[in-house]
């Protein structure tokens, strides 16, 4: 196994990786850099699902792998607050956030972002949502947005790629980094795994970005080298999709409708995330051929549906602290019931306590978009709690949205969202282990793109500093 002196590695090609890439640039950092990430350059990445075939097991999974990461090919949305996005103002306060939040959108607009800020609708609608949301024990996350769209988002990170390509960042992909190498108190580097085999890179900094795909890695790399940490939530959820006319209000005025509850008689945290009007369900493959759900929306591309997620959040720390693997064998057990496949059930055959059928999606209103999702029963799979919260907080959103709850409002299962390993870090990302910087979802501390984004631009200005 050889071995390369380089100044920075970056692990990850996700937004975070990029923007920390990116900073690196911008401010002339004149060492070498090189990026690795176990997908494909962006103009690769093409889906045989999305192309209307079956899914085929990419390994790694093409959507959830590669240059830009996850998030942008799900949805391509950016939260302009730092009330959204994860925990990152509490390292670093809400003002640093939501300046660099602007500087980051000023670089999404320069490599072709949509000028049109989503969420900004009149004052009095957005007040009457609200209040329609506190009558109902919710409460309504104003944020406005910037909508990149699945499609669009493609053409925007091709040339943030062509960019950093151009300015000298060494892109490696098909490139697995198997092993963070620590030597006393530093990071020294890490070992990846290519197309020509094993080797060492000797890096005079670390950076680690993996996002949510790489949050069980970094998780177990924490563990191995004792790298501060410790667990945090981890989301377990379903998919909801209902016809746009449901949606309507909430679709036109905010775009997205960031709702958060607490129902009883559990007061789990339960919130919407990723709201898609006119979108796509999607499944996408984890590590071990997890399927989970997820959405997307597109420019220009529309469907009669709108699809979000509703994830109820869940803690766990004493004697069990290993939520992602707590999260993993419920998709499991999903996937086992729809036979590898997504799995989707009617909310009123839900409340009546049987199975949907096949004939019974056929005949309803809501025509799902996944088209190769199995009719069942979720609820066979689904833990109670998860469960009793979700169905609750659906009838408190439907007197937000009448019509949200509606018998026939589809439910797909399993979604899953990753963050549990919170990395203990200063304010400048510092790890407790000298070298080391951990970015983005995989941190823990952040949850979207924009916050990703942000997590690695401040990061990459830093290390130029260094």
């Amino acid at each position: 196994m050889g071995a390369q002196d380089i100044d920075v590695v970056i692990v990850g090609a996700g937004p975070a990786g990029i923007f920390c890439a990116l900073a690196l640039v911008e401010c002339g950092f004149a060492g070498s850099i090189v990026m690795l990430d176990k997908g494909l350059a962006v103009e690769d990445r093409v889906c045989p699902k999305q192309a209307g075939g079956p899914c085929a097991g990419c390994d790694p999974c093409r959507i959830t792998t590669g240059f830009s990461g996850a998030g942008a090919f799900s949805d391509g949305k950016l939260s302009l607050s730092s009330e959204v996005g994860g925990d990152l103002p509490d390292l670093i306060g809400h003002e640093a956030v939501q300046a660099a939040i602007g500087e980051v959108d000023g670089v999404y607009l320069a490599f072709g972002a949509d000028g049109r800020v989503e969420g900004a609708g009149p004052r009095p609608e957005v007040d009457g949502i609200r209040l329609s949301a506190i009558e109902a024990g919710l409460k309504l996350v104003d944020c406005p947005l910037r909508h990149l769209g699945t499609e669009r988002a493609r053409e925007l990170y091709a040339r943030l790629e062509r960019h950093l390509a151009d300015a000298g960042v060494d892109l490696r992909f098909r490139t697995t980094c198997t092993q963070v190498l620590v030597e006393g108190d530093a990071c020294t580097g890490v070992v990846a795994e290519g197309p020509e085999g094993a080797y060492e890179l000797r890096a005079r900094h670390t950076v680690v970005a993996t996002g949510r795909r790489g949050a069980d890695w970094l998780e177990r790399m924490c563990r191995e080298h004792r790298i501060a940490h410790g667990p945090g939530p981890v989301d377990i959820g379903v998919r909801v999709e209902v016809r746009n006319e449901v949606m309507r209000t909430v679709n036109d005025v905010l775009y997205e409708s960031k709702l958060i509850g607490y129902p009883k008689p559990f007061k789990n945290k339960v919130r919407t995330f990723c709201q898609n009007p006119g979108g796509f369900v999607s499944q996408e493959n984890y590590d071990g051929g997890l399927a989970v759900v997820n959405g997307h929306s597109y420019k220009e591309r529309k469907s009669a549906n709108t699809n979000l997620a509703i994830l109820c959040s869940h803690n766990f720390s004493e004697p069990f602290d290993q939520p992602i693997a707590y999260a993993q064998k419920v998709g499991e057990l999903t996937n086992m019931l729809g036979d590898g496949r997504i799995l989707v059930q009617r909310l009123g055959d839900i409340l009546d306590g049987k199975r949907t059928w096949d004939k019974e999606l056929r005949r309803s209103n809501v025509a799902p978009t996944l088209g190769d999702a199995v009719a069942g029963d979720i609820t066979a799979a689904m833990p109670y709690r998860a469960m009793t919260n979700i169905l609750a907080f659906m009838l408190a959103v439907d007197k937000v949205v009448p019509g949200f709850a509606a018998p026939e409002t589809l439910l797909y299962s399993p979604e899953l969202k990753f963050y549990s390993n919170r990395v203990k870090m200063d304010e400048g990302f510092r790890t407790s282990v000298r070298g080391l910087r951990c970015l983005g979802d995989s941190s823990g501390w952040t949850r979207g793109l924009m916050m990703a984004s942000v997590m690695g631009y401040l990061a990459g200005g830093l290390l130029a500093d260094v």
